[in-house]
């Protein structure tokens, strides 16, 4: 997550990866989640939609890869900011466009309740979007022209979802599973105990035996076995010192602020910061021998030594 990069990947090579027939990966930078377009004979679908940031650019990605077909079917493997902002723009462009979401939060976004859904607390912003129906774990869904299965995912979110091909053996892993490691683990800044959950969902991926895995962010690969043995070791040292993910998940929110804002102010990144709970709340366990301001000038610091951000001339800037 604290890697930089903001323009998409279009050059993805889906013949050597072994991608299914009419799926094509929209590699995006790390304010948004990747897009997953898949065409078939009946209808197209998109898998995830972006930050709302990029909604215009995701839109016009969309289109130019439809040449002209219409949009049917949207899929959020998950509800956090980054995997659906682009849902409102995609909706209003697609009167037609049937939404479909995991069951979990279905009465938070019926109701729009951007606290329960994370967005208030991680201090982003979703615009609001509707849905028509909610992806059930367990069953089959037709995308494109093959049956993907539906499989429950919880750690990074409670609530997520990843599909899985099995003729291609192509798994779509949201931020369940990365090249190199997993998405913060938000349930457990919530108070949960959800790291056994990461472990489970990895057991699920490796049972599955994907061939070539699209994670939520970063480019497709096919050394799955590497992978989960980097998620598992970096588990492992999560839990051996839950600070480490206290602290890492403090400087991914700080990472995608910047990555939102692309410079900041010291007071506006202090005025930001407090008003964003999850990171008070990170403050108070990581840094609470440490007034407010010098905690954050701390996690500051390390992302200017991880070549993360910059400062110049009294501003933030992100790198």
């Amino acid at each position: 997550m604290l890697n930089k990069g903001c323009r998409p990947n279009l050059h993805i090579d889906s013949e050597r990866l072994g991608l299914p027939p009419g799926l094509t990966v929209l590699e995006r930078g790390w304010l948004s989640s990747n897009n997953i377009l898949i065409q078939g004979a009946a209808r197209t679908a998109l898998i995830d939609s972006g930050y709302h940031t990029h909604a215009r650019q995701t839109l016009a990605l969309v289109q130019s890869a439809l040449q002209g077909r219409p949009l049917d079917l949207l899929i959020n493997t998950h509800l956090h900011s980054d995997h659906c902002g682009g849902n409102a723009a995609l909706q209003a462009a697609y009167p037609q466009l049937r939404t479909q979401i995991p069951p979990g939060q279905a009465a938070y976004v019926r109701d729009w309740d951007p606290y329960a859904l994370s967005y208030k607390p991680t201090g982003q912003h979703c615009p609001r979007f509707t849905f028509d129906d909610v992806l059930q774990p367990g069953t089959d869904l037709l995308l494109g022209d093959a049956m993907w299965q539906i499989r429950a995912a919880p750690g990074h979110d409670t609530h997520s979802v990843i599909l899985f091909e099995p003729v291609s053996r192509c798994l779509i892993s949201a931020d369940a599973l990365w090249q190199r490691g997993f998405g913060v683990v938000f349930p457990e800044l919530d108070g949960a105990e959800a790291f056994e959950e990461v472990a489970a969902t990895l057991d699920v991926i490796e049972a599955l035996a994907p061939r070539v895995v699209i994670p939520g962010h970063g480019a497709p690969f096919t050394d799955v076995a590497r992978s989960l043995a980097v998620a598992r070791q970096r588990l492992a040292g999560f839990v051996a010192t839950p600070q480490k993910h206290t602290q890492y998940a403090a400087k991914v929110m700080l990472k995608f602020k910047l990555l939102e804002a692309q410079s900041l102010s010291r007071e506006a990144l202090l005025a930001w910061a407090h008003g964003t709970p999850y990171l008070t709340h990170l403050f108070e366990r990581q840094f609470a021998d440490l007034p407010f301001a010098q905690g954050l000038d701390a996690l500051v610091s390390e992302l200017v030594r991880a070549g993360a951000a910059t400062w110049q001339g009294g501003a933030l800037y992100n790198a």
